[in-house]
């Protein structure tokens, strides 16, 4: 298996996470804290479809599902159609308010864009430098690897959240 092969494979299971988290979930679960600080699952959602859209976006070349889909206006949030979620205050998490069918939409069109960028790369492709602020420069397969390993953080985050709210229903 290549180094493309194995990132659609676990690009692939985010959405399968993610999808399982949204299952069933209506607004309060979606908006329930642990604590007065802490993500919800709706922000962890829209925040790993974000962050995941605007990485591979800026790789691809293109313009970002987020704003050529209309999602920005669907969900109408009130942030800057650039912010992706990081840096957010707890009371802007707190105002990510989305049901599970929009983030699911969202997070299947990512999927898509993402899918088509993987399915146009070649080895030789991810050793392309991207960033050469850091020491060494960071290739886009150095790039691909870290939004993977931070998208599957944050859905596991979800799963876990969804755990404990609804564990006593």
């Amino acid at each position: 298996m290549d180094g493309v092969a194995v990132l659609q494979d676990g690009f692939g299971r985010i959405g399968e996470i993610a999808h399982g988290v949204l299952d069933g979930l209506g607004e309060r679960e979606l908006t329930a804290r642990l604590g007065p600080e802490s993500n919800t699952i709706a922000w962890l959602v829209w925040h790993l479809a974000r962050v995941e859209d605007a990485q591979v976006a800026d790789l691809a070349g293109t313009e970002q599902v987020w704003t050529a889909q209309g999602f920005v206006e669907r969900f109408g949030l009130p942030f800057d159609p650039g912010a992706t979620g990081y840096g957010q205050s707890p009371e802007e998490v707190g105002q990510v308010r989305a049901d599970a069918a929009l983030l699911g939409a969202y997070l299947d069109a990512t999927r898509a864009a993402t899918d088509a960028y993987l399915e146009r790369l070649s080895e030789e492709d991810l050793a392309r430098v991207v960033d050469e602020s850091w020491d060494p420069p960071v290739t886009a397969g150095v790039r691909l690897v870290s939004v993977l390993g931070d998208v599957l953080e944050h859905a596991g985050q979800a799963a876990f959240i969804k755990g404990v709210v609804t564990s006593g229903s």
